[in-house]
């Protein structure tokens, strides 16, 4: 059965040209690619998606962050999705991610750690609602799904 997740390619991922990159790994592990867009997140829009850190001491440090430049954002689809591309993104902190992984490839950051992944199924119906309106997020075959 397919779930989706959303996946953030942060705007250290799209400043330092790795947008190709990290979508090729997603590609390549067989996931599809349901919506995609550029944008630029408001404030506003930051803290709704951010709203469960509201009361840490890093909250604003995140908004500051994810606000700062363009960002890539997917609704990608795929069986067990959200454990697959977490583990494909690799820990939170770059320099603590395995090698392999997205972060652990391309980042040693704390702060900038190139994409977002949603951690639940829960909250990732919630993060795409966020970011996509229901018309925008497609539904159709890959060719190679008999294979994968």
């Amino acid at each position: 059965m397919s779930e989706r997740t959303l996946i953030i390619i942060k705007p250290d991922g799209l400043q330092r040209r790795l947008v190709g990159q990290i979508i090729a790994r997603f590609e390549k592990k067989g996931l599809k690619i349901a919506a995609a867009k550029l944008i630029k997140i408001t404030p506003q829009l930051a803290k709704k998606h951010y709203a469960v850190h509201k009361n840490k001491y890093f909250f604003s440090g995140l908004v500051k962050y994810i606000t700062s430049g363009p960002v890539l954002v997917m609704v990608i689809e795929g069986p067990k999705i959200i454990e697959i591309t977490r583990k494909m993104m690799g820990a939170t902190f770059g320099y603590d991610a395995e090698p392999g992984t997205i972060r652990g490839d391309f980042g040693t950051s704390q702060t900038c750690n190139l994409v977002h992944g949603s951690d639940s199924a829960k909250s990732a119906q919630k993060e795409i609602r966020l970011f996509f309106k229901p018309a925008e997020i497609l539904n159709y075959q890959m060719a190679d799904k008999n294979w994968l």
